[in-house]
C-alpha cells in the first residue's frame, strides 16, 4: 500500500504545469505509489483569472479535468489533483471553490472536497494581505473516501489549523489524510512541520503533507518542506525545497497497534458544541 507526495514550483502558465506534474506522477507510479497528492494549485499559481479557468473546466473547455483523467489511466494511478479552481456540480457560473478532486485509476472522479477554510490572512512578507475568499467560496462538507491505500480524509492548506475538522475525518473512519498546500514561507517556517506532525498524532492517520516549495509570480515564495508523517507523529521522508517526489507504505498492522494500545479516541471527553455551520459529512 504505498503512496507518494508530489512537491512542485508552479507558475502561471497551465500547459507546463500539467507537464511538469505529469513527469513527477510518472515517477511516483514507477516508484510502486498507488496514489500521488499533486500541490494546491499545482495547475496554476499567481493567476488573475481563476473565475474564467474555473467557468472552462466546469464547461469542459479546460485543459486539467481532461488531463487529470487521462494521466490517471495511463499510469495506473489514484491522484488527489491538489486544488483547481471548480465552481459547484452544474452551476458553471457559480463562484467557485477551491476543489480538490480524487481521481482513481481509471480517470473517474472519485471524491471532490471543496476547501473549508480559506485564507484570509496578514502575512508579513512581500505579498502581504492574502484574500482567498475574494476568489473562492467556503466550502460546506468534510470528505472521506475509500481509496487502495487505506480510507482517506481529504484537507487543504489553511484547514490544518483547525483541529476539529481532523477529528471529524478521524471518527469518519481516516486511515490516512491528504494535505496538498501552499503555505507561505513565512508561516510555514513558523508552523507547517509542528502542524503536520500534531495533525498525525491526535488522529493516529498517515499524513500525506504536499507542499508546493519555492518562488512563484508576483514574488511569492512558499515553504516546501513536504513529508510523508507516520501515525506515531515520525516523519518518513521530507524534501525541504524544489520539485520531487516521496514515496513510503502504510504498515495497517503496525496503525492498527497504534490505535489499540493507545485509544484515544475512545478515551475522547471534550466534543464540539453543535453549531448551525457545522458541515455535513459526506462519505465516498
Amino acid at each position: 500500500m504505498s503512496f507518494a507526495v508530489i512537491q512542485m514550483v508552479s507558475q502561471d502558465d497551465v500547459l507546463a504545469n500539467l507537464a511538469e506534474a505529469r513527469r513527477l506522477l510518472s515517477d511516483a507510479a514507477e516508484q510502486g505509489a498507488q496514489l500521488a497528492v499533486l500541490p494546491e494549485n499545482f495547475a496554476a499559481m499567481g493567476r488573475r483569472d481563476l473565475a474564467a479557468l474555473g467557468r472552462a473546466e466546469a464547461v469542459g473547455e479546460g485543459p486539467i479535468l481532461p488531463w487529470l483523467q487521462q494521466t490517471a489511466r495511463d499510469l495506473g494511478l489514484w491522484i488527489v489533483a491538489g486544488t483547481i479552481p471548480l465552481p459547484p456540480d452544474g452551476q458553471p457560473d457559480a463562484k467557485a471553490h477551491a476543489c480538490s478532486l480524487l481521481i482513481d485509476n481509471q480517470g473517474q472522479r472519485a471524491a471532490r472536497y471543496d476547501k473549508l477554510h480559506l485564507f484570509d490572512v496578514d502575512v508579513s512578507d512581500s505579498h502581504g494581505r492574502y484574500r482567498e475568499s475574494d476568489d473562492y467560496a467556503f466550502g460546506a462538507q468534510v470528505v472521506v473516501a475509500d481509496t487502495p491505500v487505506g480510507r482517506l480524509g481529504m484537507t487543504v492548506c489553511y484547514d490544518l489549523r483547525f483541529p476539529e475538522l481532523y477529528g471529524n475525518l478521524r471518527a469518519a473512519g481516516a486511515e490516512l489524510i491528504s494535505i496538498p498546500a501552499a503555505f507561505t514561507a513565512v508561516t510555514g517556517e513558523a508552523h507547517w512541520q509542528v502542524l503536520t506532525r500534531a495533525r498525525a498524532i491526535e488522529t493516529q492517520c498517515y499524513v500525506l503533507a504536499c507542499g508546493q516549495g519555492g518562488s512563484h509570480p508576483g514574488g511569492r515564495q512558499t515553504f516546501g518542506h513536504s513529508a510523508l508523517i507516520d501515525p506515531w507523529g515520525r516523519v518518513q521522508a521530507e524534501l525541504p525545497a524544489g520539485p520531487g517526489v516521496l514515496v513510503s507504505k502504510r504498515d495497517a498492522s503496525e496503525q492498527a497497534s497504534i490505535r489499540q494500545r493507545m485509544p484515544v479516541a475512545q478515551h475522547k471527553r471534550f466534543f464540539a458544541a453543535a453549531e448551525p455551520r457545522l458541515p455535513a459529512l459526506e462519505k465516498l
